[in-house]
């Protein structure tokens, strides 16, 4: 699968066009909209290999692009949302303690302990949402439907199948195998310049692994009483 996804790109003739203009975009992508237009392209990777379909898309539709990344921005923001969450929590605890004790030197320790748990607890989450929120996607694009990247029977059956962990551990092992390039590049003056490339077409290679994998998995409302996949042991 590793092999499959990473010459998936580069198998389309349009591979120099279209990473050419994912690049740019991303380049661009403190702008908002071009990063939401990279990110609603991905999403038409997904549908594509997901149906089937190992051709390369285009970009076209720009503007059906960007309101699809937008969407799927939303979804990752909202699951951004639960670390957040606990550091805001961690922040007041730790005010409120050191207020309560008057500074001693017990009410910092108690700060500290706060800080250190909020450190793991954030870590650890932050961890978890990265290897569920890949899978709130395709959700979503499976269905057409925000909603659905919050199904907990949907997302439970994807997270919890040995075919969507593969095709995770594969799209991750793709993510740092471009940051080791990235941190090559970056040696040389042009590394800046090609980094944005070099991270489009890692991510629609990811992009594939992740598709490829749950592929063959039913929708929790297509099919109820159908595994997806085979359980993690």
């Amino acid at each position: 699968m590793f092999k499959e996804a990473l010459t998936y790109p580069r198998e389309s003739d349009d591979v120099l066009k279209t990473t050419v203009i994912g690049g740019v975009l991303l380049f661009f992508s403190f702008l908002l909209v071009p990063l939401f237009v990279v990110v609603g392209y991905l999403l038409n990777v997904l549908r594509s290999v997901m149906d089937g379909d190992e051709e390369l898309p285009v970009f076209e539709d720009w503007g059906a692009l960007a309101v699809d990344g937008l969407k799927a921005s939303v979804i990752g923001f909202v699951y951004s949302l639960v670390p957040a969450s606990i550091a805001v929590v961690a922040v007041l605890g730790g005010i409120m303690s050191l207020g309560l004790g008057n500074g001693s030197a017990g009410s910092g320790l108690v700060a500290s302990l706060i800080a250190l748990v909020a450190v793991l607890a954030i870590a650890a989450v932050s961890l978890a949402i990265a290897y569920v929120l890949p899978a709130a996607i395709v959700a979503y694009v499976r269905t057409d439907s925000m909603s659905a990247a919050f199904s907990v029977p949907e997302i439970r059956r994807l997270a919890f199948s040995r075919t969507y962990a593969t095709g995770w551990a594969v799209a991750f092992g793709i993510s740092l195998l471009s940051g080791v390039v990235i941190g090559l590049l970056n040696a040389v003056v042009i590394g800046a310049v090609l980094a944005p490339f070099v991270t489009f077409y890692a991510n629609v290679a990811g992009a594939h692994a992740i598709a490829s994998a749950v592929r063959e998995m039913p929708a929790v409302a297509e099919s109820p009483e159908t595994p997806a996949g085979q359980p993690m042991a």
